[in-house]
C-alpha cells in the first residue's frame, strides 16, 4: 500500500531565511509544523514526514540557467557578492549564508514528493516550505530563489508525464512557472490572483493565453480587490474544474499560498481560513476525479505568521493525510501557550474563521448566470472567452 501523504519537513528549513524585518520569516513554516504535530498529523498512520538532502545542480538546472545557479553559490558563499542584475542582495531576496543550500534543498522536497507521487509510493505529497513560484529562469524574484514548483513539473515531464496541470491560488500571479512552460503544450498553467494592475508582479491578465502551440494552457484570473470568500469561490469553480476535466492531466500540481486572507499585510483581497480550506478540499477531489488521486501540494506566499499560515497549511496537511480537521475543532492549548510565551499574545482559537456553515463556506455557481455588473463575473467571463473555447468549452454553461 502507497503512503497516503509524504510530507516534507524539518527544522532545518527555516534556513530560508531573508532576516528577522523580512515578511518570508520561516517562523511560519516552524508554527505549521508544531501545529501539525500538536494535532497528531506527523504520526499519524500513512503519513511519512522525510527531510531530502540538498540536490546537485542538475536538479536546479532542467529550469535554470547554469549563470544564475552560479551567482546564488557565489552569494551564498558571500553576500555581498549578491548579484543584484540577477535579483539576488535585492530588498524582496536579500542574499544570506547557506542561501543556496537552504533554497535547493526546497526544490528537491518537491521533487522528493512528484517522484514519490509519479512513481506510487504515495497517494498525495506536501511541502508547505515549497511554491516558490516567481523564480525565474535566470533571476531571483518576489522572495524565491529557485522555482521548485517548476523543477517538480519538469521532473514529472522529463520522467514520462505527458500531461501535468498546475493551480496557483496564491494571491500574486504565479507569474515564473507560466514563464517557464509557456511554450509547452503538456503543461496547463491556472493562476487565480489579485489583479496585477493593484499588485505584483503586475503580470498575469486574461489575455496572456501561452505561446505558440500552446494558446489555452497559460490561464489568468485577475481578480479584483475586496473579493471575497463568495466570489472567490464562484470565480474559481466557474473556471477550474472544467479546465482541469477538458486538459484530462495525469498529475496535478497546486500552490496554495495563504495571502489571499483578509488579514494578509502583504495583498488585498479577503478571504477565510474557512473558504482557503473549501478550495484545498475541492482541489483534492480534482486530483482524485481528474487523476487518479495523483496529488502534489506546495506552499507558497502568506505573511500573516500566526493566526493565518499555521491554520492553512495545517488544514492543507490534513487534507492530504485524509485527516480533514473540522473548521470548528478548537486550536490546541499548548501550541497557543507557546504563540504567547514566543509574541506575547494567542493564537487563535479555532481552526477556522467562524466563516463556514455545514462545514463549509457556499457560493453562486455559475449555471444560476453571469452578472456583467459584478466585477468577480466580468473577471471571470473575461478569462474563460480567452481560454474555454481553446479546450473546447462553452463559455456560457461549462
Amino acid at each position: 500500500m502507497p503512503t497516503q501523504a509524504r510530507v516534507i519537513w524539518d527544522q532545518s528549513f527555516t534556513g530560508y531565511d531573508f532576516g528577522a524585518d523580512h515578511p518570508m520569516n520561516p517562523l511560519r513554516l516552524d508554527l505549521t509544523a508544531r501545529l501539525c504535530e500538536e494535532l497528531g498529523l506527523f504520526s499519524a498512520d500513512g503519513v511519512e514526514v522525510v527531510n531530502p538532502e540538498v540536490p546537485g545542480d542538475d536538479l536546479l538546472l532542467t529550469v535554470h540557467d547554469a549563470d544564475y545557479v552560479a551567482a546564488v553559490r557565489a552569494a551564498s558563499a558571500d553576500p555581498t557578492a549578491a548579484d543584484l542584475s540577477r535579483g539576488l542582495g535585492t530588498e524582496d531576496d536579500p542574499a544570506f549564508v547557506g542561501m543556496h543550500e537552504a533554497s535547493a534543498r526546497i526544490a528537491a522536497g518537491s521533487v522528493d514528493v512528484a517522484r514519490a507521487v509519479w512513481e506510487g509510493r504515495a497517494a498525495h505529497g506536501v511541502n508547505f516550505c515549497g511554491g516558490l513560484h516567481h523564480a525565474m529562469p535566470g533571476n531571483a524574484s518576489g522572495f524565491c530563489i529557485y522555482n521548485d514548483a517548476a523543477i517538480a513539473i519538469q521532473w514529472l515531464l522529463d520522467h514520462g508525464a505527458q500531461k501535468v496541470a498546475y493551480v496557483d491560488i496564491d494571491v500574486h500571479h504565479g507569474d515564473g512557472v507560466e514563464r517557464m512552460f509557456w511554450d509547452d503544450p503538456r503543461v496547463l498553467t491556472i493562476s487565480l490572483h489579485e489583479s496585477g494592475r493593484m499588485l505584483f508582479p503586475g503580470t498575469g491578465f486574461p489575455a496572456d493565453t501561452g505561446g505558440p502551440g500552446a494558446d489555452g494552457t497559460a490561464v489568468n484570473l485577475a481578480l479584483p480587490p475586496g473579493t471575497g470568500d463568495a466570489a472567490w469561490l464562484r470565480a474559481f469553480h466557474a473556471l477550474v474544474p472544467a479546465l482541469l476535466r477538458s486538459f484530462a492531466p495525469e498529475v496535478l500540481v497546486t500552490q496554495h499560498g495563504c495571502d489571499s486572507h483578509f488579514l494578509d499585510p502583504l495583498a488585498h483581497l479577503a478571504l477565510s481560513v474557512d473558504a482557503q480550506w473549501t478550495s484545498y478540499d475541492a482541489l483534492h477531489a480534482l486530483a482524485h476525479e481528474v487523476c487518479g488521486g495523483r496529488w502534489v501540494a506546495l506552499g507558497g506566499g502568506g505573511y500573516e505568521l500566526v493566526d493565518v499560515v499555521p491554520r492553512a497549511w495545517t488544514h492543507l496537511t490534513a487534507i492530504a493525510a485524509h485527516r480533514p480537521i473540522p473548521l470548528d475543532t478548537p486550536v490546541p492549548e499548548e501550541w497557543r501557550a507557546m504563540v504567547r510565551e514566543r509574541f506575547g499574545r494567542p493564537g487563535p482559537t479555532h481552526m477556522g474563521d467562524g466563516v463556514a456553515e455545514g462545514g463549509r463556506v457556499w457560493w453562486r455557481s455559475w449555471e444560476v448566470g453571469y452578472d456583467p455588473e459584478d466585477a468577480v463575473d466580468r473577471a471571470v467571463m473575461a478569462t474563460r472567452e480567452a481560454v474555454f473555447p481553446a479546450h473546447g468549452l462553452d463559455i456560457w454553461f461549462d
